[in-house]
């Protein structure tokens, strides 16, 4: 299910297509909250452990990815699609967009 792979995605701070450095392992909701029975689902599935919240989290639960859940992000995240190749000109305008510079393209380049 796409919003179980997006709260496991989100949980352990990778994107869409599974990229990124894997910089946490948590996802704290509650009970009333849109994603707690969701996360209640995936550890069913074996794909989250749950531990009972505290004064730190407001009393709501703290969910963590299981390893077979860190796999299921690996298998069925998004492909990232083939980088488009760019021309000489097309690369050169996304310079002239990343400079953010003040003046137009073609004051960029130097042709006025």
């Amino acid at each position: 299910m796409k919003e179980h792979l997006h709260i496991l995605q989100h949980s352990i701070g990778v994107d869409q297509y599974g990229e990124g450095r894997q910089y946490r392992n948590h996802f704290c909701t509650g009970e009333g909250s849109k994603d707690f029975d969701a996360c209640r689902a995936l550890v069913e599935n074996g794909l989250m452990t749950e531990r009972a919240g505290s004064e730190l989290t407001g009393g709501d639960s703290v969910f963590h990815v299981t390893p077979a859940g860190i796999d299921y992000v690996a298998l069925n995240s998004l492909r990232k699609p083939p980088e488009q190749k760019l021309t000489r000109s097309q690369k050169r305008y996304k310079e002239y967009l990343r400079s953010e510079a003040d003046e137009s393209f073609a004051e960029w380049l130097g042709i006025y």
